[in-house]
């Protein structure tokens, strides 16, 4: 390893929602910290366009919400969960909850969010085509402000609705027997090799996941 002096440079990388919003840039300024002679600029998309900007090389490496290409290499990086929330009067908390009857805001094709949900649901024998969409959004923060605003319930990220479910604005609707843990990884590709400076970004990801 070079001298911790020498890691300098600007590190492009790719992250889908959750990971580009939450938990990226703290870890960008923990590393500028340690290393003040680099600097960031994350692009976010969702999971499908970040893997292929690393798999055609767009992109070195990227922070993804799930596993969709057998040509690059992943590594877990931090755990998540899915939560269900709704506004505090569209589903009564105590209510069960039937799928096939409440309307369900749905993340656009490609978001790691929607690829786990769907794979969440068809595990407990729920297929998409059984539920109601009352919409389809691009964005997180899209689907978080449907969900307070009324429009229907949604599977996301605890991280982008914490806040919201501490101010009461949302409430979180019990989902017993369904799993809802999902990784982020960090991802990069088999057959190119990382400049010292995003190999030592590269680490120190890993590092702080354990």
């Amino acid at each position: 390893m070079a001298d911790e002096g020498l890691v300098q440079g600007e590190l492009i990388i790719g992250a889908s929602t959750i990971p580009g919003t939450y938990l990226l840039p703290r870890q960008a300024c923990l590393f500028r910290q340690k290393y003040p002679s680099t600097s960031f600029e994350i692009t976010i998309h969702d999971s499908r366009e970040i893997i292929g900007m690393v798999l055609d090389h767009s992109l070195l490496c990227g922070v993804v919400g799930a596993k969709m290409e057998d040509q690059l290499h992943y590594v877990p990086l931090a755990e998540d969960e899915l939560v269900l929330v709704a506004a505090r009067d569209l589903i009564p908390a105590t209510a069960a909850v039937d799928f096939c009857q409440i309307p369900l805001l749905m993340r656009e094709q490609g978001s790691g969010t929607r690829e786990n949900t769907i794979h969440m649901l068809e595990q407990a024998g729920i297929p998409l085509e059984s539920i109601t969409v009352a919409a389809t959004l691009g964005s997180s923060a899209a689907v978080k402000e449907a969900a307070k605003a009324g429009l229907g319930a949604a599977w996301i990220s605890r991280l982008a609705v914490q806040d919201a479910l501490e101010r009461g604005e949302l409430i979180e609707i019990p989902t017993p027997g369904l799993s809802r843990r999902r990784n982020f990884y960090l991802v990069s590709h088999r057959k190119r090799t990382l400049p010292h400076h995003y190999q030592v970004f590269y680490q120190y990801l890993q590092d702080s996941s354990q």
